[in-house]
C-alpha cells in the first residue's frame, strides 16, 4: 500500500485514538527521504501541542498500526505538532483559516505575483483559493502550490 491510500488507511486507526486524548489530528503524511520511509502524524490543540501530547499519541497508535499492519514496509513513526507556520492540507483547515494570514509558494510563477506571495486567505475550495495581497486577488489552482502555510508573524 503506498500514497493517498496509505494516509486513508492510517488516517482511520490512529484518528479515534488521537480524539480519546482530546487532540485533533492535523495531518498524516507518509515520505520517503533518502533511504528511510516516515509515517509522521500531526497533531493539534487549541492549548498548543506539548512533547508529553507526542509521546502520549505514539504510545496509543504504536501497537493498533502494527495490529492492522496498513504499510508493507519498515517506517519511522514520528508524531509532532503542525508547528506555527502550518501546512494547510486539507479542505477543514482552509475552511478553518479564512481570513487569516498565509505565505503561498508556487511551482511556478504566477504572473505579476511571482512564485512566492503573502497575504490574507479569502476564500477556498477544493481545487483553488484566493489570497488577497497588496496588489489585489491571486486565485489559484491548489495543485499548482508548493505549500500554503499561516503566516504566524503577522498574526
Amino acid at each position: 500500500m503506498a500514497g493517498k491510500n496509505t494516509v486513508n488507511a492510517v488516517w482511520d486507526i490512529v484518528e479515534p485514538y488521537v480524539k480519546a486524548l482530546n487532540l485533533q489530528l492535523w495531518d498524516v503524511r507518509f515520505v520517503k527521504e533518502g533511504a528511510n520511509w516516515y509515517l509522521r502524524i500531526f497533531i493539534d490543540s487549541e492549548n498548543g501541542i506539548t512533547i508529553e501530547d507526542c509521546e502520549a499519541v505514539s504510545r496509543a497508535v504504536d501497537e493498533p498500526l502494527d495490529i492492522a499492519d496498513p504499510i508493507d514496509k519498515s517506517y519511522c513513526l514520528e508524531v509532532c505538532s503542525p508547528g506555527i507556520e502550518r501546512e494547510l492540507t486539507r479542505p477543514e483547515h482552509f475552511e478553518q483559516f479564512i481570513g487569516a494570514d498565509v505565505m503561498v509558494k508556487m511551482i511556478r510563477p504566477i504572473e505579476g505575483v511571482g512564485k512566492e506571495f503573502k497575504g490574507v486567505l479569502a476564500s477556498a475550495d477544493k481545487q483553488s483559493c484566493t489570497v488577497t495581497t497588496d496588489s489585489g486577488d491571486v486565485t489559484f489552482n491548489k495543485k499548482d502550490s508548493v505549500w500554503v502555510k499561516l503566516d504566524d508573524f503577522n498574526m
